[in-house]
């Protein structure tokens, strides 16, 4: 079985944008990637194999203003989501 191991770091994050550069860049999605939730769950549902065993560790919400915490919570919900349906891909929030 392979092991994937994917670093999310939102440390200081002020804006979406940046937010959802880091998710594309680092879940390497293709260029159409909507930079939305639906977008989100449409490029993660499914995006590993069954064999692949998905560790994704989720650093610095603590460290985001608290109206991009608040924005990154429906993010949080569609990680859940996403174990749901495949629970080889399991998210850990790192604590500081």
């Amino acid at each position: 079985m392979k092991a994937i191991k994917i670093t999310l770091d939102f440390t200081n994050m002020k804006y979406p944008a940046q937010l959802h550069r880091e998710l594309k860049t680092k879940f390497e999605f293709p260029d159409y990637y909507g930079e939305n939730w639906d977008a989100l769950w449409d490029c993660l549902d499914g995006w590993y194999e069954d064999d692949e065993n998905v560790t994704v560790e989720i650093k610095g919400l603590e460290t985001m203003p608290d109206d991009m915490r608040q924005y990154a919570q429906t993010m949080l919900r569609v990680f859940d989501d996403v174990h749901s349906n495949s629970p080889n891909v399991i998210f850990i929030i790192a604590t500081a």
